[in-house]
């Protein structure tokens, strides 16, 4: 596994292979690694171990964090719709809840299922292990309310999703916690934001809406600086076009929902962490280097120096926020991951040929796309992202609202809706309905126009996108001249 913290991996890999009949065993990894075994144990079977051969990314999307099932020879990864597991005995109960050994107790903290998806995830971004939740949202809100807590400061880009920015803007400030928004591109500015009780910096490797990039190594540098973590949204890009922890990131988030599970058919969120933050000599994170009397006084980054994040928020946020991921939506977005790579090409490609149509079209003003020469981020995105700069993007119609309504409403391939990342093409007219109570000037100062339209490029024949495109081309010229 390529720079993943392979030791790590190796003392999971090696621990499923011991017990072949634990399913998702390898998912969780956050209480495996923090159990009280001996591992000297184990370590003639770790220097006789090979190297994993499952390390390449579409064999990950495959295969990470799951065997064959050993009970009935089940080849796709089961569904265990169940609320908790039976005991053994008192002492096994009281061992499974002290994290004396390895095992599920009750979903609400571990599934067998959603443990696949855990540590696939991890393997695909290289990192040390991940949680599943929810939502995207609940992921966000599970990674700050771990680290911290009244008295406590963001430093944000302001290219974020809309409801990251009300997490940050509106919610939070009622608890404490306040977020200083910069531009992605303003580096000067991200720094000069750090305060002494900032603890974190967070943004998106493409933001939304207007398609900015961050310039995570060299932001990266900036919060190390300060010994604080960056956290990244990769929700647009997924492992597949980038990795966030290459360039220095330290947390990951993804919002499922979109090119993971790709279908638009649940919702989820996941949450990774890369495992080589010094938390402890950062100073700045009671929650992680104090004794926590919610849970036996353990001090999270004594019982384990690269996981202690992830131990902490399972055993507090999930315990106690309960934002779970159920076995049957974990499932879903497992199938969706296995054709990810795929997918992923696919996208790009009906993008790409997408804006070369509209680039042809007088009634379109501007695109925003980072793989443009015009964009601001042309050269940053040749750099982090060569695969690819997604397939979600921007565009201005001549015309205003009404030329934008009339080609919004006169698609019939693209659904119009508030979603991204499905396998089906995707359109929202923002000014008719996301901004829809904001004047002219106002969208302008958000950077959008009253024409401004969001695609969300699927999977289908490229030549209907573009015929479909034409006709809404057509309606919207004609409602430009009325």
């Amino acid at each position: 596994m390529p720079t993943m913290c392979y030791g790590l991996y190796v003392q999971l890999y090696s621990l499923t292979r011991l017990l072949p009949n634990q399913q998702g065993f390898q998912g969780y990894h956050l209480d495996i690694l923090s159990f009280q075994y001996n591992f000297q144990h184990f370590k003639s079977n770790l220097l006789l171990m090979q190297r994993p051969i499952r390390t390449r990314f579409d064999t990950l999307s495959l295969h990470a964090g799951q065997r064959p099932d050993p009970v009935h020879g089940a080849r796709a990864v089961p569904i265990y719709q169940t609320t908790s597991y039976v005991f053994k005995d008192s002492d096994h109960a009281a061992s499974l809840f002290n994290m004396e050994r390895p095992g599920h107790a009750y979903s609400r903290l571990s599934n067998p299922t959603t443990a696949v998806l855990e540590e696939r995830i991890a393997a695909l971004e290289e990192g040390i292990g991940g949680i599943a939740t929810s939502s995207g949202q609940a992921s966000l809100h599970l990674a700050i309310a771990t680290i911290m807590g009244s008295n406590s400061h963001i430093v944000s880009s302001s290219a974020i999703y809309g409801g990251s920015h009300n997490l940050l803007e509106y919610t939070l400030p009622r608890f404490g916690i306040e977020t200083t928004f910069v531009s992605p591109r303003d580096i000067d500015g991200i720094r000069k934001a750090i305060r002494p009780n900032t603890q974190l910096i967070f943004g998106e490797t493409i933001g939304n809406p207007g398609n900015d990039i961050m310039n995570i190594p060299v932001v990266a540098e900036i919060a190390h600086e300060h010994k604080i973590p960056l956290m990244i949204d990769s929700t647009f890009t997924t492992p597949y076009l980038m990795k966030p922890f290459e360039h220095g990131a330290n947390l990951i988030m993804h919002s499922a929902t979109k090119f993971l599970c790709g279908h638009g058919t649940v919702i989820g969120g996941v949450l990774v962490d890369h495992g080589r933050f010094d938390w402890e000599s950062s100073g700045k994170f009671e929650t992680l280097s104090e004794p926590y009397s919610g849970f036996h006084e353990m001090t999270f980054d004594e019982e384990m120096s690269q996981g202690g994040f992830l131990i902490r928020a399972r055993r507090e946020g999930m315990r106690d926020f309960g934002a779970c991921m159920a076995p049957t939506v974990a499932f879903y977005i497992l199938q969706g991951i296995e054709t990810l790579s795929l997918r992923m090409q696919r996208h790009i490609e009906n993008t790409r040929k997408v804006i070369e149509f509209l680039q042809s079209s007088d009634q379109v003003e501007e695109i925003s796309y980072p793989e443009l020469p015009e964009h601001p981020d042309y050269e940053l995105a040749k750099t982090l992202l060569p695969r690819g700069a997604g397939s979600i993007f921007s565009f201005s119609l001549k015309g205003g609202r009404k030329a934008g309504q009339a080609f919004t409403e006169g698609l019939e391939i693209f659904s119009h809706l508030a979603n991204v990342g499905d396998a089906k093409s995707l359109i929202i007219h923002p000014a008719s309905t996301t901004h829809h109570r904001m004047s002219k000037e106002d969208l302008e100062k958000a950077g959008i126009t009253e024409g401004t339209i969001r695609l969300s490029v699927g999977l289908e024949d490229i030549g209907d996108l573009t015929e479909d495109l034409s006709k809404g081309l057509y309606l919207a010229e004609k409602a430009a001249r009325n």
